[in-house]
């Protein structure tokens, strides 16, 4: 439905996938090669949508008559990047950092065909209400976050019971800010 041309989403987010589905897309999955290193004097709030853009590049060369749709996220607090946790110690200590704060969630997203592309981002502000030590190893003994960035998932046991407050669209920290994707894609 929706798009006339076929579409991939070069992610392989469950997430996102579902997000674009319940939207009434019709598409294909393929994961970009891509290494999700940033140049280290990249400002904060540029970092999802360079990532995302650097993912489309991965398929510029390649493409046919298909769209494709790319996407990255980022949790910053303070300043600094909570990117994926590499282990079961990080995603404690993300947690643990992010406990009684708030910070930002950041997704950048490209789409991409032969004849143009676009780029944007979307910024939501999550606050955490206080969790002791035994409800973080519960959430990331029981729910491995290790595929998400800020080891948490908004839809999971943890955005029951933390996220406080969300000013900002709330599919934006599940991963893509689905309403400006949706308006992007129907123009298209």
């Amino acid at each position: 439905m929706i798009s006339k041309r076929p579409l991939v989403v070069a992610s392989s987010s469950p997430r996102r996938q579902y997000l674009m589905r319940e939207a009434g897309f019709t598409f294909t999955v393929e994961k970009p090669d891509v290494d999700e290193s940033f140049p280290n004097d990249l400002p904060l709030d540029q970092v999802a949508k360079y990532l995302a853009e650097k993912k489309a590049a991965y398929f510029r060369l390649t493409m046919k008559d298909e769209i494709v749709l790319t996407a990255d996220t980022v949790v910053i607090l303070g300043s600094q990047i909570l990117n994926k946790p590499l282990d079961r110690n990080e995603a404690i200590e993300m947690l643990t950092n992010l406990s009684g704060n708030t910070h930002n969630v950041m997704t950048g997203v490209c789409i991409l065909s032969k004849e143009k592309e676009i780029s944007f981002d979307d910024l939501t502000e999550v606050t955490f209400q206080p969790l002791t030590a035994d409800e973080i190893i519960f959430y990331v003994d029981h729910y491995k976050p290790f595929d998400k960035a800020g080891a948490y998932g908004a839809q999971d046991w943890i955005g029951m019971v933390a996220i406080q407050k969300i000013v900002g669209s709330y599919f934006n920290v599940m991963g893509l800010p689905i309403h400006k994707v949706y308006q992007h894609l129907i123009r298209w």
